[in-house]
């Protein structure tokens, strides 16, 4: 078949229209499973076999059963290319609007609804830039780096999820954000120099945010509380909070007003600890021109 006059084949496993769907995710496998019936009940009445309507949008056979057995997420190009295919005047690609919502891991979709609903959020790093915070470029470093390592598929599914989570800097009325990085995090230009420059400009335009505390905890300081690991508070309209910490109550989240009280005081102290606002930008522009 040919695209815009070029031809091109059947895209094959490496090209699969979608990702895995979890099958702990209840919700996801829902969406997923109804749109698969849908677009089966649709290919059916055309009058097209799997194989047919898999030439016809460019995926091979084997990738269509999946999609519509509700074992894959299909991408939003697979469902335009469908309707287009079907005929079905729009209504298969407005699924779309329901797919992109489950196409993320559930923790990432769960962790982002919490950060949406949040009007403060407080977070201490340790050992890499926060997702809220990375560019694509560098997200994409990170997660590929993991070992064992994903497959390009997830990589690029995963560094989507990460970006999507950054529509937090969009909202209106704007919450209150604080970080604080280490300094060797920044010195370490993660997905090379070009990458690490993008990066610390990121973090200068968000530094810069009328909402947005940033602070950089130097290697030279000889007193840090923050040695347990990492921090992340966030804080409701209705006056709840849950927070966590890698070094305390186990690692998983607490709304315990108790366990609250000492992750905020253990924030309080980093950000004490940290330099100044002022001065953390000041060294991120002082970085940027080393590099």
């Amino acid at each position: 078949m040919s695209v815009d006059g070029e031809a091109v084949g059947l895209r094959g496993e490496a090209d699969e229209p979608g990702w895995e769907v979890d099958p702990d995710d209840e919700w996801g496998v829902a969406v997923i499973t109804t749109v698969g019936r849908q677009l089966k009940l649709r290919r059916e009445a055309a009058g097209l076999r799997a194989a047919e309507f898999g030439a016809a949008v460019g995926y091979g056979e084997d990738l269509v059963y999946k999609v519509e057995g509700g074992k894959r997420i299909p991408r939003q190009d697979y469902l335009i290319r469908a309707d287009e295919v079907l005929k079905a005047g729009g209504l298969i690609a407005a699924t779309w609007e329901d797919v992109k919502r489950v196409r993320y891991p559930k923790k990432v979709r769960e962790l982002g609804k919490l950060e949406a609903r949040a009007v403060e959020i407080a977070l201490y790093e340790c050992h890499i830039i926060p997702g809220l915070l990375q560019t694509p470029e560098h997200a994409r470093a990170v997660i590929g780096a993991a070992q064992p390592p994903y497959s390009p598929d997830d990589v690029e599914r995963m560094v989507a999820a990460r970006l999507a989570r950054q529509t937090v800097f969009e909202r209106a009325p704007a919450p209150a954000l604080s970080f604080v990085l280490e300094e060797g995090v920044l010195r370490r230009p993660v997905g090379g120099t070009m990458a690490g420059r993008q990066q610390l400009e990121r973090l200068l335009e968000v530094g810069r945010l009328h909402n947005v505390v940033l602070q950089v905890m130097p290697m030279n300081s000889e007193t840090h509380s923050g040695l347990d690991g990492r921090i992340e508070l966030l804080k409701f309209p209705d006056g709840t909070a849950v927070g966590r910490s890698e070094g305390a109550f186990n690692g998983r989240p607490t709304s315990e007003p108790k366990h609250l009280r000492i992750l905020e005081l253990r924030y309080g102290t980093i950000r004490a600890q940290a330099l100044s606002p002022g001065e953390s930008l000041a060294f991120i522009e002082q970085l940027l021109g080393e590099t």
